[in-house]
């Protein structure tokens, strides 16, 4: 073979080399970094996993919201309303949250499918619902009816 030849082939494959491990390590990277959303249903069958970060939503159930009083540790329902999901959250929650609001917390399920989650966030205003959990509700056939529309069936 042709030196010249030679030098060439050898430089195209580092570059092919180098563009492959740059490749590799950018994938390896983001999907580290990703975290998927489940709705309270899909926790319950076991789609969801454990020790991964995830983001489950759903509307927070009438008087679930236990808050310690010694510490900033709250503990509270989300549901599809077809399934139920614990989740624990040390912080502070957002002004918005309260019961009967749609909220996506962000954390973990632990071995008892409880989330324990590293923030949550509540919606913006009266009108608004994170999308998916908006896309839950309606898979379920329970998406509630925004106030002062009328559906007509």
């Amino acid at each position: 073979m042709n030196p010249k030849r030679k030098q060439r082939l050898i430089i195209v494959l580092l570059i092919v080399f180098g563009v492959g491990a740059a490749v590799g390590l950018t994938m390896f990277a983001l999907s580290q970094n990703i975290n998927l959303f489940y709705s309270p249903t899909q926790i319950a069958a076991g789609e969801a996993p454990k020790n991964t970060r995830i983001r489950a939503g759903g509307m927070v159930v009438d008087g679930s919201v236990i808050r310690d009083q010694n510490s900033l540790n709250v503990t509270f329902e989300v549901t599809d309303y077809e399934e139920k999901v614990m989740v624990h959250y040390n912080g502070i929650l957002p002004d918005l949250f309260r019961e009967g609001q749609g909220i996506v917390a962000q954390g973990e399920l632990d071995s008892n499918n409880v989330l324990q989650a590293s923030e949550v966030l509540a919606k913006h205003d009266e009108n608004y619902m994170p999308p998916e959990v908006a896309d839950a509700l309606e898979k379920s056939g329970n998406m509630p009816k925004p106030e002062g529309e009328v559906y007509n069936k």
